[in-house]
């Protein structure tokens, strides 16, 4: 494979005759290189008027390899061939180099321009490419190409840094002007003589004639190349390979993309996202512009207004910068209604809010780059996990996020700069557990989390704000305007509860259960736990009735018989000779669930065996979950036609080993709804392992 090298283009601020008389000091040795052992001319040979010189040089470099490769190919130094090409007339130098040494195993190929700046003819540019093609090298070309590639990058900054360093020289040596070329005046039996105007490259030298080698293209700053100070001044300090990436993926994209280019910054995060391999970064680019395409996602950004119930109920906005520079925006995650605001907005809604805070994130990128003098290409997240509990873990909700994770990643790739988590309550590692493994390693890598108040003091928030643009809500002085979210009201649901218990049957029938419960005839889900320490989490919507949902533990398998694995609509699991305290125990307390209620909650598993989640009908207290109905109950509840309740649910088990978090507690936090107290201090009371969450 041939490794490319194209450098951006770098600007001497000094007139062209006074950096050729810099370049020339570097030969024929240099000890500002030391690499560079001596050269030698080979041939040379001017133009009649003296505008044109050309020079053919060898170089000897010496090798910077391992002892044992340098045995191996029987060399300590290697041999490059130069040609330069210089007209002042034009005001130009091409140079020409190939390597001499191993010319049939290893092609080595290099081509670099001085030129006047276009718009400063007191400046000068220096563009430099290359080319790398290892045919073979002993069965050492992959660690051959790496040295290399090392090497060369290395010799490409110390290249500029020499040039500047004999610029400096001549000017403390009182040599700031070199005069421009002039042709000397032409007597008239001179110009009879002349055949007329010659190519430079074709001029008579000494020695045999070697083929015309092509010349690199001439340097323009038309706005289709690259200055090497824009870079550092907009995007950064990038390595040489980084930056030969960067233009070489421009450059593609230019010859090949009829639509809109990216701009700079966006293309690079492309890169950093790859670890600037071209190949992958040029796919995951060419992928995210189609989706671009696809989706309109340009126009609908510009025109995107969102929601009214979005701009009161989505806990989340802009709020000045952090230390480095860096957008803030700050996300009261705990505080926010996930479920009340997908069935007010719908989850397409709710992607492009999310999509236009992207992209208004990498404008004020822009803006804080011009504002501050220096790149800032990504932003800072703090997200206050306050009030978080089971019922942030509502399934479609999380399906929702994991979706959205996905689309943000594969099209706004390295905008993240730093994600400050602050109250994290003991239910988030759940929630951790589920939508890690949707989240790049590099930007995991960028995650700060706080539990309590461990984000007060050294360490914490200071560290990244400063203390005046801290939220009062986390003991800071200033006022945020964030919207501090609350229960999304029913009144504001896009549809009806008879369309919308509808629409889930129909959208979540591959993740959530349909289940009726009569009276007498629970619905049972038996859960077999192979290792003590799993966690088991549920979420389910009354859609009618009242049910008591309660949770049991036993040794013994539930009674065989023909049924679906894992549960069966309207029967019952468990014996009626049962005893409670013997055969079987209650680890989850009684939970009254009303119509319309969704609830979630967990259950951290002391011993390895069987459970059971079951749903019954709300009955009289004396007769609420006091034992476990018996057969006779059941085939009652079957013939009789009493009343019926509906129930949608799911349920799932985390092993310990993808629990990432304490295993030790997930008591049920204390929603801060006002509305939702009442409850959730109810069920959660006297359950240090365990608890529900009710949602109205």
């Amino acid at each position: 494979m041939v490794q490319k090298y194209q450098s951006p283009i770098r600007i001497y601020k000094y007139p062209f005759e006074l950096v050729m008389a810099a370049y020339e000091r570097r030969f024929p040795t240099c000890p500002e290189i030391p690499v560079l052992l001596g050269s030698q001319v080979l041939r040379e040979a001017r133009s009649a008027d003296g505008a044109v010189h050309v020079v053919e040089r060898s170089c000897r470099l010496r090798v910077e390899a391992p002892r044992l490769l340098r045995k191996i190919a029987g060399v300590e130094h290697v041999v490059f061939v130069q040609r330069n090409v210089l007209n002042w007339r034009e005001r130009t130098l091409l140079i020409d180099a190939h390597n001499e040494t191993f010319a049939s195993r290893v092609v080595v190929r290099e081509n670099c321009s001085y030129t006047v700046h276009p718009e400063n003819e007191d400046w000068t540019c220096f563009e430099q490419s290359a080319s790398l093609d290892i045919r073979s090298f002993f069965g050492f070309e992959s660690a051959l190409e790496k040295i290399a590639m090392k090497q060369y990058t290395a010799n490409v900054k110390r290249g500029k840094e020499v040039i500047e360093h004999y610029l400096h020289e001549l000017v403390s040596q009182g040599i700031s002007h070199i005069p421009r070329w002039t042709p000397a005046p032409v007597r008239e039996e001179d110009g009879r003589a002349q055949a007329g105007p010659r190519d430079p490259g074709s001029l008579e030298v000494g020695g045999p004639s070697n083929p015309p080698t092509p010349a690199p293209e001439t340097v323009g700053l038309d706005g289709d190349k690259l200055d090497a100070d824009y870079i550092e001044r907009r995007l950064g300090h990038l390595t040489p390979v980084q930056e030969s990436c960067l233009i070489q993926l421009r450059q593609w994209l230019q010859e090949n993309h009829k639509g809109k280019i990216p701009k700079d910054q966006h293309i690079l995060r492309f890169l950093r996202a790859r670890d600037f391999h071209l190949d992958k970064a040029r796919e995951m680019l060419c992928q995210s512009l189609s989706w671009r395409k696809q989706h309109q996602v340009d126009l609908l950004c510009q025109t995107w207004r969102p929601p009214a119930v979005l701009e009161e109920f989505y806990a989340g906005g802009w709020h000045y910068q952090d230390v480095d520079g860096r957008p803030l925006y700050i996300l009261r995650l705990g505080h926010m209604d996930t479920k009340g605001l997908m069935k007010a907005v719908g989850e397409e809604a709710l992607l492009w809010h999310v999509l236009s805070v992207n992209e208004e994130g990498q404008k004020r990128c822009e803006g804080n780059t011009k504002q501050f003098g220096r790149p800032i290409s990504s932003w800072t997240c703090l997200v206050d996990l306050e009030g978080l509990n089971m019922r942030h873990l509502w399934r479609p909700g999380v399906k929702a996020l994991l979706q959205m994770i996905e689309v943000v990643e594969a099209n706004y790739p390295e905008t993240l700069g730093r994600l400050l988590i602050v109250r994290a309550p003991r239910v988030f590692p759940v929630l951790w557990t589920l939508i890690s493994p949707f989240i790049n390693e590099n930007t995991r890598q960028k995650f700060l989390i706080y539990s309590g108040s461990n984000y007060q003091g050294p360490g914490g928030l200071v560290d990244y704000l400063e203390e005046e643009v801290i939220p009062d809500f986390l003991g800071g002085e200033c006022l945020c305007n964030v919207p501090e979210g609350g229960l999304v009201p029913k009144s504001l649901y896009l549809t009806d509860e008879a369309q919308e218990h509808a629409d889930q049957l129909r959208q979540w029938r591959d993740t959530y259960q349909s289940a009726s419960v009569l009276r007498g005839a629970p619905h049972e889900v038996e859960v077999e736990i192979l290792e003590g320490e799993s966690v088991i989490t549920w979420d389910f919507d009354i859609l009618r009735g009242d049910v008591v949902f309660s949770l049991y533990y036993t040794k013994r398998a539930a009674r065989p018989g023909p049924r679906e694995p894992g549960a069966r609509a309207g029967g019952q699991l468990t014996d009626k000779g049962w005893v409670l305290g013997s055969e079987y125990s209650r680890v989850e307390a009684p939970l009254v669930c009303r119509e319309g209620e969704s609830i979630q909650g967990s259950h951290v598993t002391r011993w390895p065996g069987v459970y059971l989640l079951q749903w019954q009908m709300h009955g009289p207290p004396s007769h609420v979950a006091c034992s476990l109905p018996g057969m006779e109950d059941v085939l009652t509840a079957l013939h009789s036609p009493g009343a019926r309740c509906k129930l949608l649910y799911y349920y799932e088990v985390l092993a310990s080993e993808d629990f990432r978090g304490s295993m030790s507690s997930l008591a049920s936090c204390t929603s801060r709804f006002s509305q939702l107290s009442a409850a959730t201090s109810s069920s959660s009371s006297g359950q240090s392992h365990s608890g529900s969450l009710v949602s109205r």
